[in-house]
C-alpha cells in the first residue's frame, strides 16, 4: 500500500490507479470493513487525526479530482462524504523519499511520463498535506538503493 504524499498531477497512469484503488482499501480498513491491513504503516499519519475516514476521504476526493482531469472514470460514490479542513503535517524528507522512490518506478515503467517529472526537484505536496522539516517517517518502509 502507497498513500503518496506527492500531488497526484505528478503520479503516472500507473500510480494513480493503484493509488486510487490502496486508498479506497485503506478507507475500508479505517471504516473497519476489512480484516486485513488494519495496523499498515501507512495508516499511521491517517490514525493520529481526530476523524481517520475524514482525512482518507479527504486525501480520496484529490486523487478523484485528478482522475477526472485526465478523462478517467473514477467513482466519486465510493468516497465516505466526511471531510477534514486542517492539513496532516509530513515531512520534507519523507516527501524527497517518495519523489525519489517514484522518479525510480517511472523511469523503467513510464519513460514518457518521467520525461515530464524527470527536472523537477521538489514536487508538489498533495493538498492534505502541510510539509514541514524533518526525517523520513519511521513508518516508512525503506527500500534499499
Amino acid at each position: 500500500m502507497r498513500i503518496w504524499t506527492i500531488h497526484p498531477r505528478h503520479l503516472d497512469r500507473q500510480a494513480l490507479v493503484a493509488v486510487w484503488r490502496e486508498s479506497l482499501l485503506a478507507q475500508a480498513v479505517l471504516l473497519g470493513n476489512t480484516k486485513g491491513y488494519r495496523y499498515h504503516p501507512q495508516l499511521k499519519r491517517f490514525l493520529e487525526q481526530a476523524s481517520p475516514v475524514a482525512g482518507i476521504a479527504t486525501y480520496l476526493t484529490e486523487i478523484h479530482r485528478e482522475a477526472l482531469h485526465r478523462g478517467y472514470n473514477f467513482d466519486q460514490s465510493k468516497i465516505a462524504p466526511n471531510r477534514m479542513r486542517k492539513q496532516i503535517q509530513e515531512t520534507h524528507n519523507q516527501l524527497q523519499y517518495e519523489w525519489k522512490h517514484l522518479r525510480s518506478k517511472v523511469r523503467v515503467r513510464s519513460p514518457e511520463w518521467f520525461k515530464n517529472i524527470k527536472n523537477i526537484k521538489t514536487p508538489d505536496t498533495h493538498p492534505l498535506f502541510r510539509i514541514i522539516p524533518g526525517p523520513v517517517q519511521e513508518w516508512e518502509r525503506i527500500q534499499p538503493e
